[in-house]
């Protein structure tokens, strides 16, 4: 290809000013009307549309002359981008061909002249390529006079790594000079470099691939990866976790009825003998007032039937009969007053009242033995973990802890593992987990309550195992091997 003729003063003005207008464009949806439309000042056409190769829209056509915005089911649309795709494969097979040519040469660079290249045999890298109808496959070929006119032109665009971006199609009854190749060859690296800029951000996954092309980069990337997946690391597992009371006294409801005051609040502390709460006695004082009544009764029966007794021997027979009521009457009364002083429940040690909301057991009828709180020695803690049963890592007796409170992010706790349950149970928010309980290590520890996250330690493994543990234990459960 000869070099382009001289270029006038006015058509470079042209040419600058398109440039501008390509570089100013606010969105692609305004560059491509820059490009079908704008072009016409600087070359000559009679049709002019751009196909979009790449995202958004990949392979449509996204810009024609004298239309605000080209409709994908329009007959001329899909026929014209039928005809870019196959456009675009050609340039990609004359780029390919041109690195092939210079590869082998190595005496020509990616800026060589479009003569030059010539001369080495190659096409030149995305230049415009003229054509008419009998560069068409047939079946394009026979749609050329119902839509163009003789003559066309491919200018395509690609970005700075050598990818397609499409390209531009122009149409009209004058063969393409070589100047007008040239011009919009010019405008092609503005448009490319414009369209670039709208493109979206490439992803670490790409960007990972462009960095280990085939070279030293790749083994050492390799390599230094294979090393990190055999840096032994502990297998650790987060569960939630408690600090809880250890050795706490239960304090259960000593028969059964109803909770009539609770004279201890949550967390308070309280002395041994201390109330804690009392049951309604209602029920208790009327049968203590019964039983007394009955009793006073049995023994007023038997006082009489002893004074007769010493005078009549038929009512010395009744007065065993009564005397056996009197000591059943008495029996109950006694039953009876033991039960209502049990209705006030004291404290049997000093401690600290664990038990829930006051307003959840006011009025609450309770069984004999149900629990009702905890008595607990705020200096007596132990840590208790729930480890779900997917996240098990055979945590065993002897094995660390460390415990992240959740009021307290700078903090840090130390605990060994003295208990894990053998068998998991479902935790009050419905995960099946074993239950873990461990001694804090240090001096200072955390006060009675505080809820946070605990890491167990678990043994060496590599990162490999550790990343893919998870992953291959679905896998295996899924395939059943």
């Amino acid at each position: 290809m000869n070099a382009p003729q001289q270029i006038e003063a006015g058509t470079l003005a042209v040419l600058w000013q398109l440039s501008a207008r390509a570089r100013e464009a606010q969105n692609e949806e305004t560059l491509g009307f820059v490009i079908v439309n704008e072009s016409l000042s600087l070359v000559p056409y009679r049709q002019a549309a751009w196909w979009r190769a790449r995202a958004p829209v990949p392979g449509a056509v996204a810009a024609v002359s004298g239309l605000p915005q080209s409709d994908p089911g329009a007959p001329y649309v899909q026929w014209l981008g039928q005809v870019c795709r196959v456009l675009e494969r050609r340039s990609i097979d004359a780029d390919a061909a041109s690195r092939q040519a210079q590869n082998q040469t190595q005496t020509q660079t990616q800026t060589q002249a479009p003569d030059a290249a010539a001369a080495a045999g190659a096409a030149p890298r995305m230049w415009p390529q003229a054509l008419t109808a009998d560069g068409l496959p047939e079946a394009l070929a026979a749609d050329w006079n119902d839509w163009w006119p003789t003559h066309a032109l491919w200018v395509p665009l690609g970005d700075r790594d050598g990818r397609s971006l499409g390209g531009v199609v122009f149409a009209r009854e004058q063969p393409w000079t070589q100047l007008d190749e040239a011009l919009l060859a010019e405008l092609a690296r503005v448009w490319s470099h414009a369209l670039a800029a709208f493109a979206p951000r490439a992803s670490w996954l790409e960007r990972a691939k462009l960095t280990l092309r085939a070279g030293k980069h790749r083994r050492r990337a390799l390599a230094a990866l294979v090393l990190a997946l055999v840096v032994p690391v502990p297998l650790t597992v987060l569960a939630p976790a408690e600090v809880t009371a250890k050795d706490p006294f239960v304090v259960r409801a000593p028969l059964d009825g109803v909770i009539d005051r609770l004279f201890a609040q949550p967390n308070q502390r309280v002395e041994a003998g201390a109330p804690l709460f009392a049951l309604d006695s209602t029920t208790l004082a009327s049968r203590y007032a019964l039983a007394n009544k009955n009793y006073a009764t049995a023994q007023e029966e038997y006082r009489q039937t002893a004074q007769l007794a010493v005078t009549d021997d038929k009512d010395r027979l009744d007065m065993a009969l009564r005397k056996g009521k009197l000591d059943e009457s008495a029996i109950e009364l006694d039953y009876t007053a033991r039960e209502l002083a049990r209705v006030r429940v004291n404290a049997p040690r000093a401690g600290v009242a664990v038990f829930s909301d006051p307003n959840d057991w006011n009025g609450k009828a309770v069984s004999i033995g149900e629990k009702v709180m905890l008595l607990a020695d705020p200096a007596s803690v132990e840590l208790t973990a729930y480890v779900p049963v997917a996240d098990n890592v055979d945590v065993v007796p002897g094995a660390t802890l460390t415990l992240y409170p959740k009021s307290s992010p700078l903090a840090a706790y130390d605990a060994r593992i003295d208990t894990v349950a053998y068998r998991a149970e479902p935790t009050p928010e419905g995960v099946v987990a074993y239950r873990v309980k461990a001694t804090f290590a240090g001096a200072v520890k955390p006060p009675l309550g505080v809820m946070g996250t605990a890491r167990i330690h678990g043994r060496w493994v590599p990162v490999a195992y550790y990343l893919l543990r998870r992953p291959l234990a679905t896998i295996r459960q899924w395939l059943g091997w």
